[in-house]
């Protein structure tokens, strides 16, 4: 099973058209399924709103993208997977070491790390 996990940028590329649509289309395409944290859902809707307030949508085109995306949750196109104690001790971890992870990675790359804020 080709099981795809799409953060809530990637999710909003397949109904509104922006650089990288085209590229998730053709990724979802080879999908047996896509899944999406809960958070993601929210992160979804205020993608949404935002695309709304700067005039980039229309209400009816929101009110018509949410419902497919309410539909798409409902009938399993979309799974969103639970927030456990678990995934967020474990979001908490990844952000607290990223910095060292990040300055020791940098001479990897030919480049030199800088924390800015020790």
């Amino acid at each position: 099973m080709n099981r795809l996990y799409f953060d809530a940028t990637y999710l909003g590329k397949l109904p509104w058209r922006e650089p990288g649509s085209s590229e998730v289309g053709a990724c979802v395409a080879t999908a047996d399924e896509i899944v999406c944290s809960l958070h993601g859902r929210a992160e979804f809707y205020s993608k949404g709103f935002r695309k709304l307030r700067e005039g980039r949508a229309t209400p009816q085109a929101i009110r018509a993208v949410f419902a497919q995306f309410r539909a798409d949750c409902a009938s399993g196109t979309i799974r969103l997977l639970p927030l456990t104690d678990a995934v967020i001790d474990r979001v908490e971890t990844v952000f607290t070491t990223a910095p060292t992870y990040l300055l020791a990675a940098a001479p990897h790359f030919g480049i030199q790390g800088v924390n800015v804020i020790p």
